[in-house]
């Protein structure tokens, strides 16, 4: 039941979850008996394409399977995170994007003692980095921590499900070419890869990038380090010794994760040039947003529907309020918003919903 209250939270409209809860005592009650028995298994899942940032594949499972993804991370999570570094961020409660963007200015600031001393960052993102996760890896990683079988069964059960068995494609099909071959989950070996977009596979992304985590800060001896998701970034006063991190860090993947960077997005220079780092770019003495957010926010509330602008434009508010420095950005998104007939707030927080 916990399970269900938390997984209804951000899915309470989608057509699975109204079609589960029109009957919702006796579909709770068959889940729990497939569980008990042993016979779940999950159901079929819906893929669809999303073009920003980037075309991805996006894969979400049915609503009773994301009750069953609850169930097994609200058990199993606390055990892992508690042997989590506080530098790992996304999926873990209180570690969104503004605690990355305040936690790396704080590191930023301490290694250059408030700007005043030169340093540098070594910015690294992993190459395909969902579809290329090796689920034998990840299953021995697991196993550690889970020492009951009825639960380790459970996470065996979502590990290796296979969406691509059994899955209904929603959306242009046009849009499936956008996405690069090498980026497909369709084009993995079943060993390889999990699907974005399940609350399961963001949990599983943090426990098989730990070992990476505790290898940069224990083993490399990286003392202000920080990740979220598969991007992450060192900082240190001597760029030669980033640069020997690197040449650890692009052996250590490949033997222990059969991971590898990306190298194109492998960036090295002085910080006061900026960070840019979860869609902000930290720079002396202040954060400020990304241009590309800011330029996408303005385009997309001017050319987006009109039932649709009241919530867009406020979580805009919201993602350009997390900024020290947003004043200049909300002022352009308010000027964006005013001539299409909602109001602004005085100090330029929130849009108010048009008048009937």
């Amino acid at each position: 039941m916990q399970a269900y209250l938390d997984c209804r939270q951000a899915k309470r409209n989608t057509a699975s979850a109204l079609a589960f809860e029109q009957d919702l005592e006796r579909n709770l009650c068959a889940l729990h008996a497939e569980l008990t028995a042993g016979t779940y298994q999950p159901g079929r899942s819906i893929c669809f394409v999303i073009t920003r940032p980037k075309p991805r594949e996006v894969w979400a499972a049915d609503f009773r399977d994301r009750i069953v993804h609850h169930l097994l991370y609200n058990r199993i999570a606390p055990r892992f995170y508690a042997s989590f570094i506080a530098d790992s961020c996304a999926c873990i409660p209180g570690r969104g994007t503004l605690y990355a963007a305040q936690r790396l200015e704080s590191k930023v600031r301490s290694i250059t003692q408030n700007w005043s001393r030169p340093a540098h960052y070594l910015k690294m993102d992993l190459a395909n980095f969902f579809v290329s996760i090796d689920k034998h890896i990840l299953r021995e990683l697991l196993a550690k921590r889970i020492t009951e079988p009825w639960w380790m069964r459970l996470a065996d059960t979502l590990l290796f499900h296979d969406p691509r068995q059994d899955f209904e494609y929603h959306g242009k099909p046009a849009l499936l070419d956008k996405v690069p071959p090498h980026k497909r989950l369709t084009n993995q070996p079943v060993h390889l890869g999990l699907p974005i977009g399940n609350l399961s596979s963001q949990f599983f992304a943090n426990v098989y990038l730990d070992v990476l985590d505790q290898h940069i800060k224990h083993r490399i001896g990286a003392r202000h380090y920080i990740r979220y998701v598969d991007d992450f970034i060192l900082l240190h006063e001597s760029p030669q010794w980033l640069n020997d991190a690197r040449k650890e860090i692009e052996s250590f993947l490949p033997a222990r994760l059969n991971a590898r960077l990306n190298p194109s997005k492998t960036i090295l220079q002085p910080v006061d040039r900026g960070v840019d780092f979860v869609g902000q770019v930290i720079k002396p003495w202040r954060r400020v947003t990304r241009k590309r957010t800011v330029n996408e926010a303005i385009n997309r509330v001017a050319s987006i529907r009109a039932e649709d602008l009241f919530e867009t434009a406020n979580s805009y508010f919201g993602l350009l309020g997390q900024a020290t420095r947003s004043h200049k950005h909300r002022a352009r998104l308010a000027n964006a918003i005013r001539p299409r007939g909602h109001s602004i707030k005085s100090d330029l927080t929130k849009a108010y919903r048009r008048p009937s």
